[in-house]
């Protein structure tokens, strides 16, 4: 398998995709360091500059593509304008497009997989709206019709209830999410972000993201 990796930062996805037996073809990133450090570590992956430049139907295509995208618009911590009116986190749109680009390209065969990952604030972001339109964007890779169903509404409030795990079926594809936390996964702090796989050619997304198997673990302090 193949994997493209957007908002690549320091590459971090290719490294685990090269654990896996994955092969890392190529990526995006702007900021100069980061790039130094996946071509020295991964001389082989082609480095496409800012994702505003890429074009999905252009580019080599990959069974997996996979992004971080901005969170400085959905965290708490923040300001919380959002996916659509946030300048950074906006860019997630972005990545629909080179996958839809890919998709459209390739007759739909390519990508099959997403992975995309982000900040709980994403639950919240616009009265959980904006993770119905994460859900939504992606869903309709496989399904131009499709309407991603929304949960109840939190107490009295405008705002969605979403849990922090769960699983959408559809008719040949699945998406699946949850939230964990890095000081479970051998890391001295807490840390928790979003981890949601998107299946657009078949209903393996709660598989892959739920039923791990033979992943080790540092369960020391």
């Amino acid at each position: 398998m193949k994997l493209g990796s957007l908002f690549d930062g320091s590459g971090t996805a290719p490294l685990a995709a090269a654990m896996c037996g994955i092969e890392p073809v190529w990526a995006s990133e702007i900021e100069p360091y980061p790039i130094k450090v996946t071509k020295a570590r991964f001389p082989g992956m082609k480095h496409l500059g800012s994702i505003l430049d890429i074009s999905g139907a252009e580019v080599e295509p990959v069974d997996i593509i996979c992004g971080g995208s901005p969170c400085q618009d959905l965290s708490v911590a923040g300001k919380q304008k959002g996916l659509h009116e946030g300048e950074r986190s906006h860019l997630f749109f972005e990545m629909t497009r080179i996958i839809k680009e890919m998709r459209n390209a390739t007759n739909g065969k390519y990508p099959r997989y997403i992975i995309w990952e982000n900040v709980p604030g994403a639950f919240s972001s616009n009265n959980g709206n904006d993770f119905n339109a994460v859900l939504q964007a992606f869903a309709e890779n496989a399904d131009h019709d499709v309407h991603v169903p929304r949960p109840a509404y939190k107490g009295k409030t405008d705002r969605l209830a979403w849990q922090y795990a769960g699983t959408i079926m559809g008719d040949g594809w699945s998406t699946a999410w949850r939230t964990v936390d890095a000081q479970y996964w051998g890391v001295p702090q807490r840390r928790r972000r979003i981890y949601l796989v998107a299946d657009l050619g078949g209903e393996c997304a709660g598989e892959i993201l739920f039923e791990c198997k033979g992943v080790s673990r540092d369960s020391q302090p």
